[in-house]
């Protein structure tokens, strides 16, 4: 099966977690996007989730690109196996990542990783980008964020059709699928022209 998406953006933590049910799926779903031909872009890092993506990457024969801040470079925590890009600041780092990816993977993770897809929701929301977001949700790890989700949607807070912008599973396979079929729907006209809806 050949992927639609030349490179997938992976969030992922700078720590291995509680579990090493992390590291194992983070592990099974690279190796699968590697066997659709998905390369991958990420943070650059060495530590944690973050370098289990990139070394399963790389062992399972697909392409890597890393991109970082120089303050962490300098400070040894970047992965030099990898392509490894150094920008001078967190939002060129963001905004190379968006740029260079068709999709976005979001694996375990802390702060940083929850800010990742809370902004790449806020810009899909917008129309910045057409891209889907997909939640791997290992061991029930994101479920809280999907039930607030689904709270703030109740509320009236995000629209139905802004919802359907965040694709979660705990299925490797099925999330990918889901993130291969995915089409961006119709957003609300108060932020887009006619033009930009198609």
């Amino acid at each position: 099966m050949s992927s639609r998406f030349a490179r997938v953006c992976v969030y992922a933590g700078s720590t291995p977690g509680a579990s090493p049910e992390y590291a194992e799926a983070s592990r099974a779903i690279i190796g699968e996007l590697a066997r659709r031909g998905s390369g991958v872009v990420y943070g650059g890092g060495s530590l944690g989730l973050m370098g289990v993506l990139a070394d399963a990457a790389m062992e399972a024969g697909g392409t890597v690109t890393g991109v970082i801040p120089r303050f962490l470079d300098d400070r040894e925590v970047s992965h030099h196996g990898v392509d490894l890009r150094v920008v001078e600041t967190m939002h060129e780092r963001k905004m190379l990542m968006a740029e260079l990816s068709d999709a976005f993977l979001v694996l375990p993770g802390g702060i940083g990783t929850l800010e990742e897809v809370a902004e790449m929701l806020s810009w899909s929301q917008l129309g910045l980008h057409r891209k889907p977001i997909g939640l791997f949700d290992v061991g029930g790890f994101w479920e809280p964020l999907v039930a607030l989700l689904d709270h703030m949607t109740a509320e009236e807070f995000v629209g139905y059709d802004h919802r359907r912008l965040l694709l979660s599973s705990s299925d490797p396979v099925a999330l990918l699928d889901a993130m291969e079929a995915w089409e961006a729907p119709k957003l609300a006209r108060r932020w887009l022209t006619d033009d930009e809806q198609t």
